[in-house]
């Protein structure tokens, strides 16, 4: 999720934990304690392929957030000490911290590696975006109330409530992503599609319409489902572009981006460049991880040493007005077709 959002949900926390001692303090100690894990982005691991998907691993495993969590308890016991609060208090509030923002991250389609050092692919529940207002703004109206009276009995109900509302919130993403998903498959079955991999996720800044990804071998499905549907939804279908996988076969960046998004994955040939998209993360035509992995040289494809990350295509507003429109009227064009062919360029 973004900064903003890790910010208020430690501020919240730690102001429902030791807000009764810390007073204010525990808000803003708490809102630099959400954002810990996130200093990861200040280290170079590499190329763009690396810089993707090696963010979000150590930094926000489970096994080294509880290490830090220890850690940190022991040095703020043994230097700030409080007689108010336990070091067992004190402990949980840290690792609640650390832990409910790689938590809450894994609830995005992006992926994080929460049982690092394993080499499981990363996980990716990808029921909320990663900007949602929905989750964030009783977050951050509690942390305001809070910083504004403090943090005594009324206070804290505030950050109760809030904590209450927006774990309820995620349970309703969790719920449209099976919505979705059981649309989808009614489709799926009305036309005879046996799928590959199937990957759910709301669209923009919201979570009431779904875009549904399907594999189908050499092609994919696009489907955008709404709470309000009344029926399964038609599948659009479009290019993998499968058949130039295997000329990355000896590109790591490939097998790394293979195993970081699942293998969910879109192959382009844009002039002399092999371009891999990863499909997970935005919209048909709007896609902000593509990647050049091989070039047309000496008569064959030549993987590339060092992958930079194409361009990411301006926010189109009139795009996002469409999407909006399509949530209340099922009947609302959404030219998905149309808009995945700027892939090809």
């Amino acid at each position: 999720m973004d900064s903003i959002t890790q910010a208020v949900l430690g501020a919240s926390i730690q102001g429902a934990m030791l807000g009764r001692w810390q007073g204010r303090k525990a808000l803003l100690c708490g809102a630099m304690l959400g954002t810990l894990p996130d200093l990861d982005v200040v280290i170079d691991y590499g190329d763009a392929v690396a810089q993707m998907t090696y963010h979000r691993g150590f930094s926000h495993s489970l096994f080294v957030l509880s290490g830090a969590a220890l850690l940190l308890t022991w040095l703020v016991r043994r230097w700030r000490p409080n007689p108010g609060y336990t070091g067992a208090r004190m402990l949980l509030t840290i690792w609640l911290i650390l832990v409910t923002h790689t938590l809450l991250d894994s609830f995005t389609s992006y992926g994080t590696q929460l049982l690092w050092p394993l080499t499981s692919p990363p996980i990716a529940w990808a029921s909320i975006f990663i900007i949602d207002p929905l989750y964030t703004l009783p977050l951050l109206g509690a942390v305001l109330v809070g910083a504004v009276i403090g943090l005594g009995n009324k206070g804290l109900r505030w950050q109760y409530g809030a904590l209450g509302l927006s774990s309820l919130y995620l349970a309703f993403t969790l719920a449209g992503q099976q919505m979705a998903e059981h649309r989808v498959q009614q489709a799926l079955t009305r036309d005879g599609i046996q799928a590959e991999a199937m990957f759910s996720t709301p669209t923009p800044f919201n979570s009431l319409l779904w875009r549904v990804i399907v594999l189908d071998g050499e092609r994919y499905h696009e489907v955008l489902v709404s709470w309000l549907d009344p029926q399964p939804p038609a599948l659009q279908s479009l290019p993998r572009g499968l058949h130039w996988r295997e000329s990355l076969r000896d590109s790591p960046q490939h097998a790394r981006l293979e195993w970081f998004s699942r293998g969910i994955l879109r192959y382009d040939r844009i002039g002399d460049q092999l371009v891999v998209t990863d499909l997970r993360m935005g919209m048909a035509g709007y896609h902000p991880f593509r990647f050049p992995m091989a070039e047309w040289r000496d008569d064959q494809w030549q993987p590339i040493a060092w992958v930079e990350r194409r361009p990411m295509q301006r926010s189109d507003t009139a795009r996002l007005l469409t999407l909006w429109q399509r949530i209340w009227n099922p009947q609302e064009n959404v030219p998905v077709m149309a808009w995945a062919e700027e892939l090809r360029r």
